[in-house]
């Protein structure tokens, strides 16, 4: 139980992307698939910017699923993608390779689909490999919202810590004073977090009075002759 209490950062987990595929996401009904790619590419992005190892599965790729989301690709352009057949990422030789190889016992998941592949992720690393699952729901999709909800439910109750993308990022950063990091968070949090970026460019350009990325004076239509 100690262990789950210790926050997230850059040091003490790595990160798996399982089967993000267009073929696995056309049957996600427990989320919006638009905002789950979105959700699913910030956390990508948040991953580069703290240097977190990354592993990507894939499964069935050229018979069923898909190629990866293009987007998800661009973050990782040099990270190999595991392909397999299994729906359990776990049961691939290269997958466990890979988590070992990167050597934190923290691991943060975000996968398609959640009742199947997640789940059956999650237990088997609890199980065999000693892991400790962060699995983010929100850059994660069921077949329906009963699927994912009870799919989240029944990992919670066997020791699987539940978060969204958006908590995984700021507990990365922790700090607002770590500089060396702030300014690609600010630009990630103003392109995929919705509201929250919204707010950050106001208070920039409002508040704190920064150029405008678009000026808009440049954009306001002359004022027509009395």
């Amino acid at each position: 139980m100690t262990k789950k209490l210790e926050l997230l950062t850059p040091h003490n987990c790595q990160i798996i992307f399982i089967d993000h595929q267009p073929q696995m996401a056309f049957g996600v009904q427990s989320i919006d698939r638009q905002v789950l790619k979105n959700n699913t590419v910030g956390l990508a992005k948040a991953a580069k910017i703290f240097n977190i190892p990354t592993t990507i599965t894939t499964v069935e790729t050229e018979s069923f699923s898909g190629h990866t989301y293009p987007e998800l690709l661009a973050v990782f352009p040099e990270t190999p993608l595991l392909e397999r057949t299994s729906m359990n990422s776990w049961d691939d030789q290269k997958v466990r390779d890979a988590l070992a190889t990167n050597g934190q016992k923290k691991v943060v998941v975000s996968g398609l689909w959640t009742e199947v592949c997640n789940n059956s992720f999650a237990f088997s690393a609890m199980l065999e490999g000693g892991y400790e699952i962060y699995m983010v729901a929100d850059a994660s999709g069921g077949t329906s919202a009963d699927a994912h909800k009870y799919s989240m439910d029944r990992m919670v109750q066997a020791g699987v810590v539940p978060v969204t993308w958006q908590q995984v990022l700021l507990e990365w950063q922790r700090d607002w004073a770590r500089r060396d990091t702030y300014d690609a968070v600010m630009d990630l949090v103003k392109e995929h977090s919705g509201a929250y970026g919204m707010g950050v460019d106001y208070a920039y350009t409002m508040v704190h009075k920064a150029p405008e990325r678009v000026p808009h004076s440049d954009r306001l239509a002359p004022v027509p002759a009395k």
